[in-house]
């Protein structure tokens, strides 16, 4: 369900301790409310995130490691690890739908349990599941990849007028060989193409954690700055 609102309230969490940083302290801009795409897409413009229904930006005490990431897609250059990814997986098939089916739920929890045991969302359960990956006033897509008929990675993604926006991606951690966290951005990226969009918005790039500093890998890609966005290094 979509809103015409222009103007949206912003709130501001109390500090509490960073789950990607444990040394230093987290404090989050939140909005509550419904918002349209249009916005939606603005917000994520200038540096905002979705988790479930809520929007949020870190604006930390004395912190600046969360940097906004986002890929032009047209632009995207592939390494040659990339194209092994994309060549050592052409035996697997993926679709997209807006609906959470059966199966996503054992393959989330079999990933938390697995990859993210001692990580804040450990351990998982189908209520937090839903509270995390579903929203009220947007319909994310689930893009499905399958090995023959086995499901073995969903990547949620929200689609904007001009960009993707990858929210979370969980995968069999029984197939990690095949580096489908990467396959799965990869994806997006061709999906945003497919689309005529213009950026996957990939969230935040923390270089002091090895969990969430991948994002450097997707070449070209552009950081979010005190003068707007700027290309990487």
């Amino acid at each position: 369900m979509n809103s015409t609102k222009t103007q949206v309230a912003i709130g501001i969490s109390q500090p509490y301790q960073c789950n990607y940083l444990p040394d230093q302290q987290e404090q989050l801009l939140i909005i509550q409310e419904a918002v349209d795409d249009t916005i939606f897409e603005r917000l994520l413009a200038l540096g905002f995130r979705r988790s479930g229904n809520a929007i949020y930006k870190p604006r930390c005490p004395s912190c600046s490691a969360c940097l906004p990431v986002r890929v032009p897609v047209n632009e995207l250059k592939l390494s040659k690890s990339q194209k092994r990814t994309l060549s050592r997986n052409k035996d697997l098939h993926w679709r997209v739908t807006e609906q959470v089916e059966e199966s996503h739920y054992p393959l989330y929890e079999k990933y938390i349990r697995l990859r993210h045991f001692d990580g804040p969302m450990f351990p998982a359960s189908e209520e937090q599941f839903a509270q995390f990956l579903t929203c009220n006033w947007m319909q994310p897509r689930y893009i499905e990849l399958f090995n023959k008929e086995k499901l073995i990675a969903v990547a949620v993604t929200d689609y904007l007028p001009n960009s993707l926006s990858a929210i979370y991606t969980y995968f069999d951690p029984d197939e990690e060989k095949r580096s489908l966290g990467n396959l799965m951005v990869l994806l997006q990226c061709r999906l945003a193409k497919l689309l005529d969009k213009e950026f996957l918005y990939l969230g935040y790039q923390i270089d002091a954690n090895v969990k969430m500093c991948y994002k450097r890998r997707y070449q070209p890609y552009q950081l979010l700055t005190g003068q707007g966005w700027q290309y990487g290094s």
